[in-house]
């Protein structure tokens, strides 16, 4: 099977396996919260404009990552799936005269629907209710995992069709870069998620130049690096596996 075939394959098998898991985890969904649930998809949606270019690698990253965990935290599993797919989209609209790439949009809307999905149903786990110790942490833990495997691995394994590049490799490649990103959301779902208990979604408001912050951040650092592969050594390195 050539490359084309097994990277077209895989997409339609992400949208089959990103529907049938959002239906799943959607009739199990709770109480709507109409108003938190637009504050946050306006604020999602924002953020997942504000992307940085990942050094070695055909992919980007926006930071909406703590918008999307406290839309699977405090909504139900309907509005968070929605959330998620819906800043996806819009994280991948072209720009002005940007070229619209329909696989690239499904796959990712299709990624982030089953993440977002696995995370609602970690976070909703009944024996979580049963356990007699601090089960919030663990499950905020638990919840980011999901997002975090559930963005990697798909993406690693998209490229590893599409261009050859060894899994493991770009697996760890996109883990090394993304997992500090990944703890530094959670950390900030879990204070939004407290100061939202106390204040109401407008909380929500005050993460939105925090991340603003991030995203400059991880602009000039992955910028410096993206010119350190843009060298002759650094690009055979990276070819060569090294």
């Amino acid at each position: 099977m050539d490359r084309t075939t097994l990277t077209k394959t895989f997409i339609a098998l992400m949208a089959v396996t990103a529907a049938a898991s959002a239906i799943f985890t959607g009739v199990a969904s709770h109480t709507l919260h109409l108003t938190y649930a637009l504050a946050l998809l306006a604020l999602a949606a924002a953020t997942s404009r504000m992307k940085v270019k990942l050094p070695g690698v055909d992919g980007n990253m926006s930071v909406n990552l703590p918008f999307l965990l406290m839309a699977v935290v405090s909504l139900s599993a309907t509005e968070a799936i929605v959330i998620a797919c819906v800043s996806t989209v819009v994280q991948c609209w072209p720009k002005q005269g940007g070229k619209f790439k329909a696989q690239q949009i499904v796959f990712n809307v299709s990624m982030m629907a089953f993440a977002t999905s696995v995370a609602n149903l970690i976070w909703n786990s009944g024996w979580f209710a049963k356990a007699t110790w601090p089960t919030e942490p663990l499950m905020l833990a638990l919840t980011t995992a999901a997002f975090f495997f559930g963005q990697t691995a798909p993406v690693a394994t998209i490229i590893n069709f599409a261009e050859g590049a060894p899994l493991h490799r770009t697996w760890l490649n996109i883990a090394q870069m993304s997992f500090p990103y990944f703890v530094l959301s959670a950390g900030v779902t879990s204070m939004m998620s407290v100061v939202s208990h106390r204040f109401g979604w407008q909380a929500a408001l005050v993460i939105f130049p925090v991340m603003y912050g991030v995203h400059l951040s991880y602009r000039m650092y992955f910028g410096k690096a993206m010119q350190a592969f843009s060298t002759p050594a650094m690009a055979k390195a990276a070819r060569s596996g090294v």
